[in-house]
């Protein structure tokens, strides 16, 4: 278990795959899961939109450490 995701400052988890080879974290191709703060998830959506890497599942974390997904208007996404 990743016990980050205890943090009280953790309020996001990411599943993302890197499309750059020259990213801040990870090589072209590599998948990965991080927790990160509101200030960490929005520079990781900043990121994405400079094509470096494509979130592929977002769960937002509550303060005893459960993920819980956000569903958009379309039952289909996950925000």
């Amino acid at each position: 278990m990743a016990l980050e995701r205890f943090d009280p400052e953790v309020r996001h988890m990411v599943i993302f795959e890197v499309l750059s080879g020259d990213s801040f974290v990870g090589d072209k191709g590599d998948r990965m899961r991080l927790f990160l703060t509101d200030a960490g998830y929005r520079k990781f959506q900043e990121r994405q939109e400079e094509g470096e890497i494509k979130i592929q599942e977002h769960r937002k974390v509550t303060p005893d450490g459960h993920l819980h997904r956000e569903h958009s208007r379309d039952r289909d996404c996950i925000r």
